[in-house]
This record gives structure tokens, C-alpha cells and sequence, in this order.
């Protein structure tokens, strides 16, 4: 399982989770508490390891579980 994979699986899934609940990254950032939508679009491009505090809210600001974000099936 290669770090780099592994962030951009889950960079993918944020931006179309963010996507389908029509959000922009400024609007899930200002929901979140981050200062500014350069970050979520850092996650979605796998360019940034982010904390579990962030996944978190962000989890809750889109009602998601964490399998929707990251699909372990693609590492095994």
C-alpha cells in the first residue's frame, strides 16, 4: 500500500463527495473551519497529509462514513 495511492484514493472520493453534495472547496473549508479552500483542493490532489481532526469534520460536514472516503479494497 504506497502512500501516495493511498492519498489520492481519498482525494478523489473527497472531491466527488464534495461534488454530489454541491459544494465549491471554499464553501466545505468555511463549513470545516479551514481558512481557506486551497487546502481541500490540496487534499483532493493527494498533495497534503491532513489530520484526523480534518477528516473528521469533514466527515461530518458532508454526513459521510469513512468507507465513502477511502476504499481499503483498492489496497489489498
Amino acid at each position: 500500500m504506497n502512500k501516495k495511492e493511498i492519498l489520492k484514493e481519498f482525494g478523489r472520493n473527497l472531491k466527488a463527495e464534495r461534488n454530489r453534495a454541491g459544494l465549491s472547496q471554499e464553501q466545505l473549508a468555511e463549513k470545516i473551519g479551514l481558512s481557506y479552500g486551497q487546502v481541500v483542493g490540496m487534499i483532493e490532489r493527494g498533495e497534503t497529509n491532513t489530520s484526523l481532526s480534518v477528516i473528521v469534520s469533514i466527515m461530518e460536514a458532508l454526513n459521510l462514513d469513512f468507507d465513502a472516503l477511502y476504499n481499503r479494497k483498492n489496497f489489498n
